[in-house]
């Protein structure tokens, strides 16, 4: 049985969080998200689609593999990923423990799979979070095309208000309970995030959506699994995941 990280890199397409787009090629992005899984002797798999053959061999370790893939520009890059991690997740057997993360703001502290908190918790998802509510002014905007799709959305975000917002730029857990989560987050974006106009992208809108709504008493945030959001605290090696 093996445990994963995976995360995702695509370039070609106008990044909404950076306000720009992504040069091809460009391993300097994802480096330290490489090394540091390395580092720890864990398996991790980037998928992307624009590397060359030549820097996949370059960086292509017993640890690290990188994975080609073909963008699918109906989705964003954001939503997308989930889609990648789905398909590659069920052509592949004999997985234990999966966490997924961005991969240019993101890097391990320690191995998450030998944690106590991990493997006493097979039935819980872990995730990031931030320090503020789900009710903020980003949110609202954010969860603008949502809100009109989802029925019951209105009544999860005033039910949820004063809760911590989750950050789907690190989740994972025990593969039955992830993969379960993973093909509902799919559905989700499949069924109404298909249209999205907007300029926001619905991926933190579905996760917390979804995280909440079905997932909430089996839910653990914030420390252990990640280090205070865009607190920068680069030191920090008591948390699983730093995220800025």
């Amino acid at each position: 049985m093996q445990d994963l990280v995976l995360a995702c890199h695509i370039t070609g397409v106008y990044d909404v969080n950076r306000n720009m787009t992504l040069a091809d090629d460009s391993y300097e992005l994802v480096r330290e998200w490489a090394e540091s899984v390395a580092a720890a002797k864990m398996k991790g798999v980037i998928f992307h689609n624009s590397f060359s053959d030549h820097t996949c061999a370059k960086y292509s370790t017993e640890y690290i593999s990188f994975e080609r893939i073909t963008y699918n520009p109906a989705f964003n890059p954001n939503v997308f990923r989930y889609f990648v991690y789905r398909d590659y997740l069920a052509s592949i057997t004999q997985v234990q423990g999966v966490f997924v993360t961005d991969v240019s703001d993101v890097t391990l502290a320690q191995n998450p799979f030998i944690h106590p908190l991990f493997t006493a918790n097979p039935d819980s998802l872990f995730c990031g979070d931030e320090p503020k509510t789900l009710h903020n002014e980003w949110m609202l905007a954010h969860a603008e095309h949502l809100r009109s799709q989802i029925s019951d959305y209105t009544d999860y975000e005033e039910r949820f208000a004063s809760e911590v917002l989750l950050n789907c730029g690190v989740f994972g857990g025990h593969f039955p309970l992830f993969f379960d989560f993973l093909q509902q987050l799919c559905a989700l974006h499949e069924a109404y995030n298909h249209t999205n106009k907007t300029a926001y992208t619905g991926d933190m809108g579905a996760f917390n959506y979804l995280a909440r709504t079905r997932f909430n008493d089996n839910l653990h945030h914030g420390a252990p699994v990640n280090t205070v959001f865009k607190a920068y605290e680069n030191e920090r090696t008591d948390c699983w995941f730093r995220h800025k």
